[in-house]
Formats: structure tokens, sequence, C-alpha cells
């Protein structure tokens, strides 16, 4: 197997012209290969300066988890921070997180972040939602979001090789309007069900307003979740 290793996007984009196969960290892939065979040609991003950035309102995806710092809103910094072992978060890349696991464990919070998403593809990049880049499974070269007035993340306890913990991410981000509006994210078991409201005169009120979305048909165990994480969240909120 040839490993390519661009330092451009003329050079990613004729490598992908070519059939090679991104590889991310190869912490999920490599499992598949070894079992159905090797592809002639992969590629990783490592060296491509637009899947490496790491500013407050920018994450590549060529980082790794371990390396996803106080830089970032405390939403994926933690987010980044529970998944897997150590050694899989020095490994593992935001990009396979997002794009090649089953877990999506950054998805949550890069969705109440209201995240954007560079993709790159044979015909030069683009920017898009992270449902067309979750559907089609596109090279993901990074992603931006607007800074938020503050967020929070929680994961429940897991056991390995269980099923997956319940995660609720939560994000309140200054409306073009002027009112604050509340971003929620879960994943509950494979799937992950976002919602954003404006905020209301008060948690209660807000919470209600919430109810009334899809996140009200959550079970009871995480709408429960939901309650506890959107009460903090407005407190802080309020007093920023």
């Amino acid at each position: 197997m040839l490993l390519r290793l661009p330092t451009s996007l003329s050079e990613a984009q004729r490598y992908l012209g070519e059939g090679a196969v991104p590889v991310g960290g190869a912490t999920l892939v490599w499992a598949l290969w070894q079992r159905d065979g090797f592809p002639e040609q992969a590629m990783s991003l490592r060296e491509l300066p637009q899947a490496n950035l790491m500013e407050r309102e920018a994450l590549g995806a060529a980082v790794l988890l371990h390396q996803v710092d106080d830089r970032m809103p405390e939403v994926l910094r933690r987010a980044a921070s529970t998944v897997g072992t150590g050694a899989v978060r020095r490994t593992a890349t935001v990009g396979g997180n997002l794009v090649g696991s089953t877990l999506r464990c950054l998805l949550p919070a890069a969705l109440v972040l209201d995240a954007r998403a560079t993709v790159l593809d044979r015909d030069g990049t683009y920017e898009t939602d992270l449902a067309e880049v979750v559907a089609k499974r596109h090279l993901l070269l990074g992603l931006r979001w607007r800074d938020p007035v503050t967020s929070g993340y929680y994961k429940a306890p897991g056991e390995a090789g269980g099923p997956p913990p319940l995660v609720v991410a939560t994000a309140v981000h200054a409306g073009s309007d002027g009112r604050p509006r509340l971003f929620v994210a879960v994943r509950d078991g494979y799937e992950v069900t976002s919602e954003s409201i404006p905020c209301h005169s008060g948690p209660e009120h807000t919470l209600e307003a919430l109810d009334r979305t899809g996140l009200g048909a959550l079970p009871a165990q995480a709408r429960e979740a939901v309650g506890r994480e959107v009460n903090g969240i407005l407190n802080r909120s309020a007093d920023r």
C-alpha cells in the first residue's frame, strides 16, 4: 500500500482522483483492511495545513483528539477528552471520529456549535452542513463555527463493549436579533437528535419550549439529563 501525504489542496485533490482512500488516524480502518485487503493507495491529511488548523472558531480534520485543548469551546474540548482511551486519542483524528465512526462522539458538540464543514472532493473544496458530511461520508478538511456565549457537555458512564452512553451537548449563542439562542444535541444509542430554540424568560419556560421539539420524544432518562444540562448552561450564561 502506498501512503500519500499531500502538503497542498491540489495534491490532495489529485490523489483522490487517482483513487487514494482517506486513512485518518487508521484506528477504524486498519482492522477492516487486514480482513478485506489493503487498498493500493491511502491518503493521510496530517501534512496538509488546512486540515491541521486549531483556533477558537476552527478545527482541522487531521487534528488528533488528544491535541484538542483550551483554545476550543468547552463542549468540543470535553467531547474529545472522553473518546476511547488515551492511546486511542493520541491516534484518532477529528475527521475520523465524525465521518468514519458509528459513534460520532464529536457530532453532538459540533452540532451545538452550529458548525459548518469544509470538505474536499475531486472537483475541489466547498462548505456544507454536518448532516451531509455524515450521510455521504465526505472527506472532511475541517470545521468552523461561531464562538458560543457558553457551552457544556455531559456523557453518562458506560462500560467497555456496552451500548453507547448517553451524551448531551449544549451551547448558548448570541442571536442575530440580540436574543440568546439555545442549542441542544443528544446522542441516545447511535442516534443523534439536535434542536435550537430562543432562550425564554427562565429555564422552566425554555425547557417547556424544548419539550415541544423532537427532543420531547426522548426516553425519560435522556429528558432528565437534558433538563439538568439546560438548567446548568442557562444559569451560567445568565452570569456572563
